[in-house]
């Protein structure tokens, strides 16, 4: 292969339609191009990848996949890499076919099954399918290839044995969730990782490696795409557009592995190494230590010469003092990228997941409804977004002024609805002693019910506007602020909202002015809880990330507010979990029936 032809490769990124098959494969064959010699597709293209219990249901036997492909187009002709759940004979795999047109039908040339299941965080695709049990490289009529999808990648010893087997071509599927998206980057933190360990794997085994990322919002996980084509010295190629479908066409030159792996002849060496450390991959294996006799054994600790003194003991170390713009510049956000991925959210949850048009907004004159109005319109058209104005007898003035500023900046429709009679006629009539809280969630209830019932009235689907910090502290009405089904800033912190913000040209007015849910007349957030936001978001980014109150207090957070933002992270997960049902079959929703929210 390394004194062929030059070959055309095209990397195709879609957004697949979630457990629609059918579907999804007609997608594929629209999406092949011509005059290419391989089109390679992402992780789970057929279904989508958060299918979590429905895997079986949407998983394809190989002769399946065959028919279901139907007959090759004839003005392409290429080879084509496709990911699918596969049903084996022993369950179900995460696994990816290379298929060539075999006259009037495509034939199967090998079938790579997933070996690595990521199975923490965010993914549980270990406890849905089956892992893989080999990794090998396979001849193709362009030359010989190896597959891996998406961790197989990851760990180093996999793109070896594929290299070693003969493969100038490694191809990977992928279905990456966007995550972590900082100032330090164009990209989202997780394609940056892929970048390192693309270049890594092409550099080390002089080799091709071609990744195709899925694109699309998945139950809120937002796949990037951003696919990536990267040549045998580890450099990018080509790389394809973020958050949208797109085929990204690169010419692969056989001819400089060869020229490459003699400039740097890692692979050559690895080859030579191998036979001598077959001996020590067994003994790692095996668990066994290396020969010494003092296995098991703690080392003593030496004795102090005669004579030698004591460092004597300084006390306890006084934790540093760290200024709080550093606190801050650990959650910075890029707000050009954040918008890029928020609008494509917008647009594939409303549009493409659900079938709407339109949405509906609740603007209460505050950033976060602000933000989410000028991010819908910005994805949908603003003749498409309805912002409403629902003031109580109680509400600030200056807020309903703000959200006709808002709304008229945006470009949004805009409705005024007053909801001091309704409150009012069931305070007189039943609960006259009510008190200025409990008259403050009747209110921001009232309102969901009103959005709910306009969205029905104009076929359009409530928009969220509650922002994360509120969300992990428990600061909002249940059932009121957090009802609406889709929240495009559910994960970032008010910090980032406000500067997500001013990116976005909300006026200054609204960005500017304190927080206030404006329930209880002149009451604002910091006052009800006891710390502001610049101060809490930072505890709440290292509570996240696993540190502890103690462990913030020794890195220099101050143990009042560190304390104050525990309790109320630590009390309120009720809040943030649908109704607690008691458990009394096999077969429990959300327990043992397992369907993701967009299936």
């Amino acid at each position: 292969m390394s004194s062929g032809p030059s070959l055309r490769v095209a990397l195709c990124q879609l957004k697949p339609r979630k457990g629609d098959v059918g579907a999804n494969i007609a997608a594929v064959t629209e999406a092949l191009p011509s005059a290419v010699d391989l089109a390679v597709f992402p992780e789970t293209v057929l279904s989508g990848y958060f299918v979590e219990g429905a895997a079986r249901e949407v998983a394809l036997a190989r002769h399946e996949l065959v028919e279901a492909l139907g007959t090759p187009p004839e003005d392409t002709g290429c080879d084509l890499v496709l990911g699918f759940y596969e049903r084996g004979r022993r369950g179900v795999y995460n696994s990816m076919a290379y298929l060539t047109p075999a006259g009037d039908r495509y034939g199967i040339v090998h079938v790579h099954r997933k070996v690595f299941l990521p199975t923490y965080g965010l993914f549980e695709e270990g406890r849905f399918v089956e892992p893989g049990r080999e990794v090998r490289a396979f001849d193709t009529r362009f030359g010989r290839m190896g597959m891996l999808i998406c961790e197989d990648l990851w760990h180093s010893l996999t793109p070896s044995i594929l290299a070693l087997d003969g493969a100038e071509l490694v191809l990977s599927g992928c279905a990456s969730p966007a995550r972590g998206f900082g100032p330090a980057s164009p990209l989202p933190a997780n394609l940056d990782e892929w970048d390192r360990i693309a270049a890594r794997t092409a550099k080390e085994h002089g080799v091709f490696v071609l990744l195709a990322h899925l694109a699309g919002s998945e139950g809120g996980k937002l796949f990037a795409g951003g696919s990536s084509a990267w040549a045998p010295d580890g450099s990018l190629m080509k790389r394809g557009p973020l958050f949208a479908e797109a085929t990204t066409c690169v010419t692969v030159d056989i001819g400089d592995i060869l020229r490459i792996r003699q400039e740097s002849p890692l692979l050559g060496d690895l080859a030579n190494a191998l036979p001598r450390l077959r001996t020590s991959l067994d003994r790692a294996w095996a668990g066994e230590q290396s020969a010494s006799g003092s296995e098991g054994r703690r080392p003593e600790r030496p004795e102090r010469p005669s004579g030698a003194k004591r460092t004597p003991s300084r006390g306890r170390l006084q934790p540093p003092t760290r200024p709080d713009d550093s606190d801050l510049r650990a959650i910075a956000i890029d707000p050009g990228l954040v918008e890029l991925a928020l609008v494509e959210f917008i647009r594939d949850e409303v549009v493409r997941r659900r079938g709407f048009k339109r949405v509906v907004i609740g603007v209460s004159g505050g950033v976060d409804s602000a933000v989410s109005l000028f991010l819908a319109c910005r994805a949908l058209g603003p003749e498409n977004v309805h912002g409403f104005r629902l003031p109580y007898a109680t509400s600030s003035p200056e807020s309903l002024e703000h959200a006709r500023l808002a709304i008229e900046a945006a470009g949004a429709r805009l409705r005024t609805l007053s909801i001091t009679g309704a409150v009012d006629a069931y305070v007189d009539e039943h609960e006259s002693g009510v008190t200025p809280n409990r008259r403050g969630n009747l209110a921001a209830r009232l309102r969901s019910v009103i959005l709910f019932d306009q969205s029905a009235r104009l076929d359009a689907l409530p928009l969220g506007t509650g922002n994360k910090s509120e969300r992990l502290l428990g600061y909002y009405t249940w059932h009121a602020d957090d009802s609406p089904p889709i929240n495009p800033l559910g994960d970032l912190l008010k910090t980032q909202v406000w500067d997500l913000a001013r990116h976005l040209g909300v006026p200054a007015t609204i960005v500017d002015k304190p927080a206030s849910a404006d329930l209880v007349r002149g009451v604002h957030d910091e006052d009800e809880l006891g710390i502001s936001y610049h101060r809490a978001d930072p505890i709440l980014h290292q509570l996240l990330r696993g540190h502890d109150p103690a462990s913030l207090a020794r890195r220099g957070f101050d143990r009042k507010e560190v304390r104050i933002v525990w309790k109320r992270l630590s009390s309120t997960h009720w809040k943030r979990r649908l109704p607690t049902v008691a458990l009394l079959s096999e077969t429990a929703i959300g327990e043992s029936y397992l369907r993701p929210v967009d299936y």
